[in-house]
């Protein structure tokens, strides 16, 4: 469980085939890495992998053909940055919202313009899951968590302040780029205990 609010920007070293997933040995600079736990969840870009490996400066972790294939992390190469975050201890303040890691579409940036220090951004998604996107609601886009400013029939829109642009790396992102996208997942656990009572 992940709270939305990224620790360090990486960057990916080099991404290894491993039979069809990949493995990628990303560098931190914040994190310490000789502090993370083999078999640690960590949320690369929003999605949540298994340290697998740690030293030279980072981690690794594999991404099987699932993830590759419904997530942005097939696209990555060497020298991509990702937003990374460590797992929720239960002592921690839930600064963001609840971010489980597992990523419900891949969205593209339809719309980027800049306002004063910030940057607003419109971002295109499947119907599917705007059902659950709600004005002054949560969502997670690469592991960010923002306020949802405005949604319609096919796009949602969010302006990032001069904090969230300096902490993560959505911010070198151009129009055209995918993202990847969680909704706030108690709206799907209401949506299922409202169907169960028909």
């Amino acid at each position: 469980m992940f709270t939305g609010l990224v620790a360090d920007v990486g960057r990916v070293v080099e991404m290894t085939a491993a039979g069809e997933a990949r493995d990628l040995h990303i560098a931190t600079s914040t994190i310490d890495a000789a502090d993370l736990a083999l078999g640690e969840s960590i949320a690369v870009d929003g999605v949540c992998l298994t340290v697998t490996e740690r030293g030279g400066g980072g981690f690794h972790v594999t991404a099987g053909p699932e993830t590759l294939g419904r997530t942005t992390l097939g696209g990555l190469a060497a020298g991509a940055r990702v937003n990374l975050e460590r797992a929720l201890r239960a002592s921690d303040r839930l600064g963001g919202h609840i971010v489980a890691g597992h990523v419900d579409a891949v969205g593209r940036i339809a719309e980027r313009r800049e306002f004063g220090p910030g940057l607003y951004l419109r971002i295109e998604a499947p119907r599917e899951i705007l059902k659950y996107v709600v004005e002054k609601g949560s969502i997670a886009v690469d592991g960010i968590s923002l306020t949802v400013n405005r949604v319609d029939d096919g796009s949602f829109a969010v302006a990032l302040i001069p904090h969230t642009l300096e902490q993560t790396g959505i911010g070198d992102k151009p129009a055209g780029a995918p993202v990847n996208l969680e909704v706030d997942i108690l709206g799907k656990y209401v949506e299922k205990l409202l169907a169960g009572r028909t």
